[in-house]
């Protein structure tokens, strides 16, 4: 398999959080949210780079790949990130993910062949933290944009996404940080 790239979605405007770029928060730990993301996803072997416009990273000397196209949310992300993948199979990842381990990426990357595969919680994909095959996808995004239509439990749907099955504890790894509150219950 070739060498997986990895997209950790930053271009979040973090109203929820005060204005606050998530991916700047700090873990229990004292690294940032992104910093952790990077150790993890290095760990599983993957190439990194940043997802969306945001001059607040530019310190950590991450490569950025812009939304293609600007104004449509998530998927105009997730569509620059797999062009610049080309043929690999590549994560997406929200950059506020705390928990989320490497042996869970690792499973990701590791499951059977699908267009897509993703968790789901509570009925709903969670899809920033799933492996694409760019070949599959990208001609289903381009109709979903030609029809303007954004939303990507829409395109997890259409994908036939499959499920990754996850423990009671892999689910735990799902909690991410939205809101202050969620921060304080680290």
């Amino acid at each position: 398999m070739s060498r997986a790239l990895a997209g950790v979605f930053v271009g979040g405007r973090g109203t929820r959080m005060g204005g606050r770029p998530k991916g700047l928060l700090q873990t229990a730990d004292g690294v940032t949210l992104v910093e952790r993301l990077r150790r993890v996803l290095e760990g599983v072997g993957a190439e990194i780079v940043l997802v969306g416009a945001s001059d607040a990273y530019a310190a950590m000397g991450l490569a950025s790949v812009a939304d293609e196209p600007p104004g449509v949310g998530p998927l105009g992300g997730l569509a620059g990130l797999l062009r610049k993948a080309g043929e690999r199979p590549t994560l997406a990842v929200a950059c506020d993910l705390p928990y989320v381990s490497g042996a869970l990426l690792e499973r990701l990357l590791c499951a059977g062949p699908a267009a897509i595969v993703a968790p789901q919680r509570d009925g709903r994909w969670e899809p920033l933290c799933a492996r694409y095959e760019p070949p599959e996808v990208l001609p289903l995004i381009a109709r979903m944009l030609t029809a303007r239509r954004h939303a990507l439990q829409a395109l997890l749907d259409e994908a036939h996404a499959v499920a990754l099955q996850l423990s009671p504890q892999e689910a735990l790894e799902l909690h991410d940080w939205d809101v202050p509150g969620d921060i304080e219950q680290r």
